[in-house]
């Protein structure tokens, strides 16, 4: 197996055991302690990406720093493991639901190292960035599928079911992990010059932007899509980590396709026409009658985001040297993590005041806005005007 396909069933093992948690979660929070209501769940997932915000520049950081990745990956990938075990285990150890928040603040600070150095050990692959960022975003999207499918099913045999499977993935991602040879620049490089650097390319905002509202929206499809799915369509979890799949498979299956279409036409197209019509197809979902034309919208919302997603982080690996992409890809996940966390708090707050379709207008509206909103910059970036400020 080469080394590109390695890194990226790391990168799908560790979106496997996040994703397994979504379709039971309501009876998972349950089980732990939480109660039934959609803050509770809410407050489930925000307590593990809160700590993705927090350290995840820090893995990033200190990889570029030691000039290694590998190391980290596996102790980002073991802890998240434990952690998955620690929360499976606490309702027999007698530690309540503010314990179990506690431990997926842990399990988070671990599993974002092995997430983000992992993707960031493909951006230190030759074989042009698109491919690379493809291959990531692909992993991510067949992880999130099979996670879906698989927990859905796993939830109707014993709501702990997917943190114990979640740990074994883990387990065997760490594994795996531990056989890919680092790729970095030799020797490492001193942590203030390189924070110096990183300010000094206000560039990466944009994509940084883009990859807020994305994970924004795969935040929201997460809790709200999910609780949307079960209590306005009234199907079981089973039924709503397929319907999740939908979604999932054509944005796996055609990321590392449109990565490479990326590198041969320019980010623009992809990033900003993408993002609009995955906005709109977003909204369309939210005001689906029945369940069909629902289940059938996420296919089209899968293969928008599809377009997206990769020639977004490849916008990340074109504006910076690859001496700086761990803390570059570092900052790219904190922004990704903070809209994850969004998109839990957004959907969340928004559906339990004003209803499913306030939630998906806020969703699809936001997506629509970024794009309309940095269409110049990114078309600056892909006409080639900014490399050439930013390198000099």
């Amino acid at each position: 197996m080469t080394e590109r396909r390695r890194l990226a069933v790391v990168v799908w093992a560790v979106l496997v055991s996040q994703v397994f948690l979504y379709p039971g979660l309501e009876g998972l929070v349950g089980a732990l302690g939480g109660g039934n209501s959609i803050l509770a769940r809410t407050w489930f997932l925000v307590a593990e990406f809160g700590a993705f915000v927090t350290v995840a520049v820090v893995w990033g950081l200190a990889s570029d720093a030691l000039g290694r990745r590998t190391p980290l990956v596996v102790a980002g990938a073991l802890g998240g493991a434990a952690s998955y075990l620690g929360v499976a285990f606490a309702p027999r150890l007698g530690v309540g639901f503010d314990g179990v928040l506690a431990l997926r603040v842990l399990g988070g600070a671990f599993t974002i190292g092995a997430f983000s150095l992992s993707i960031t050990k493909l951006m230190d692959l030759s074989g042009g960035h698109g491919r690379n960022m493809g291959a990531a975003g692909a992993a991510i999207g067949f992880g999130a599928a099979l996670g879906s499918t698989t927990g859905g099913l796993l939830s109707t045999i014993d709501p702990l079911a997917p943190l114990y499977a979640g740990a074994v993935v883990l387990g065997e991602a760490a594994l795996l992990a531990a056989t890919v040879p680092d790729r970095t620049p030799e020797g490492g490089i001193e942590l203030a010059p390189l924070l110096d650097r990183l300010r000094g390319r206000p560039a990466l905002l944009v994509p940084y932007a883009f990859g807020f509202i994305d994970r924004l929206t795969a935040g929201f499809f997460a809790l709200t899509g999910v609780a949307y799915f079960t209590d306005a369509f009234d199907v079981g979890p089973a039924v709503a980590g397929v319907t999740l799949a939908l979604f999932f498979l054509p944005f796996a299956a055609l990321q590392y396709h449109m990565g490479q279409f990326s590198d041969r036409v320019g980010r623009f197209v992809p990033v900003v026409v993408g993002s609009l019509l995955y906005g709109v197809t977003i909204i369309a979902v939210g005001l689906a009658p029945v369940f069909v034309l629902a289940a059938a919208l996420m296919v089209v919302v899968g293969v928008c985001g599809a377009a997206v997603a990769p020639a977004t982080m490849a916008l990340v690996t074109d504006l910076v040297p690859a001496s700086e992409r761990g803390a570059a890809m570092g900052g790219f996940n904190v922004f990704g993590s903070l809209g994850m966390l969004s998109g839990f708090l957004v959907g969340g707050v928004v559906t339990d005041r004003y209803g499913f379709l306030a939630a998906f207008l806020t969703a699809g509206g936001l997506e629509i806005a970024i794009a309309l909103v940095a269409s110049r910059s990114v078309y600056r970036m892909a006409d080639g005007q900014l490399w050439a400020t930013e390198e000099g």
